[in-house]
């Protein structure tokens, strides 16, 4: 089959920034430019704040929740995307009933120059 698909495996999710997360990237058979998760919310849970120097968009797959960027705060629902600069603090409020559920991109430059690098040499191979 010329596809390759990840399936989101509940039973193993880890628990990073206060959300039970899936990493999907670093993935052997894609070479991309990023690097990115699903991440579960579970009612009346908020991820940890925190920043980075990676660039970030959340796009929200279900329910609704509240995004906190730098002490503002916007509802985040399901169909939205946020975009996140380096060195923003953000996290995710989900203080409803329901699980909130996105996918997490981020990227900076060391993993384009990396993504170059790797699309050069299997381009000559």
């Amino acid at each position: 089959m010329g596809v390759q698909i990840v399936h989101l495996q509940r039973d193993n999710l880890l628990h990073e920034y206060g959300l039970d997360t899936q990493r999907l990237k670093p993935w052997a058979v894609l070479n991309s430019p990023f690097e990115s998760s699903w991440a579960v919310a579970a009612p009346r849970t908020r991820s940890t704040l925190h920043s980075h120097h990676e660039h970030e968009i959340f796009i929200a797959v279900r329910g609704s929740a509240v995004i906190e960027c730098d002490g503002e705060q916007a509802l985040f629902a399901e169909g939205d995307v946020a975009f996140f600069q380096p060195g923003k603090q953000h996290r995710l409020l989900n203080d409803g009933d329901d699980e909130f559920m996105f996918y997490s991109v981020w990227w900076d430059e060391k993993m384009s120059e990396e993504f170059l690098h790797r699309s050069r040499s299997g381009a000559r191979s």
